[in-house]
């Protein structure tokens, strides 16, 4: 019995010095994660420009046409786009909040 609470009390040592993260693996994963939200902004930065423009098109196009049509389709996509992106980054952002905080 002896034997079994040394070895249960070693390998929880061994576990809880595994979870233990150094300084350098902390701003690893917080430069890490800002990398990662500035890449979703310039994701959804992107996507709104697209909508933006598509929306421009759809706005010039002859009322009616198939041109008006398409462009609008186009904006709603890239709108739904910029959107889906905006969430991404907001969360790439507070995955990059919370590494900062470890």
């Amino acid at each position: 019995m002896k034997k079994t609470v040394v070895l249960a009390v070693a390998m929880g040592t061994l576990a809880l010095a595994a979870c233990n993260k150094k300084p350098e693996d902390k701003a690893a994963d917080a430069a890490s994660a800002s990398t990662e939200a500035a890449a979703a902004a310039s994701q959804a930065d992107t996507a709104a420009a697209a909508a933006s423009t598509a929306a421009s098109q759809a706005a010039t196009a002859p009322a009616g046409s198939t041109e008006a049509a398409a462009a609008g389709d186009k904006a709603a996509a890239a709108g739904s786009q910029a959107e889906a992106a905006g969430d991404t980054a907001k969360k790439a952002g507070d995955k990059a909040k919370d590494a900062t905080k470890k």
